[in-house]
């Protein structure tokens, strides 16, 4: 398992971010594994990041947001960020 953010892990704007790509992961009807494989992120460290747990990298967040079929923007807005 990915060691947390030591600085931000938890941080409000992580977990509000950490929740959205849950939701629209969920709203999808994909599992966590088949989110991280298509995105090509660890499973682990994608579950780290749907708890607030990672500040993730902005190419990470473009594969997530990309596999979702959203905008890093409208992913970013969804977590009222």
């Amino acid at each position: 398992m990915p060691s947390p953010s030591p600085k931000y892990a938890l941080d409000p704007a992580l977990l509000s971010l950490g929740q959205a790509v849950r939701n629209a992961r969920k709203a999808r009807g994909i599992s966590q594994e088949q989110l991280a494989l298509a995105s090509q992120v660890e499973r682990s460290y994608m579950s780290s990041i749907e708890r607030g747990m990672q500040n993730v990298g902005v190419m990470t967040l473009v594969r997530i947001s990309a596999t979702l079929g959203l905008t890093v923007a409208d992913l970013m807005a969804q977590a009222h960020l």
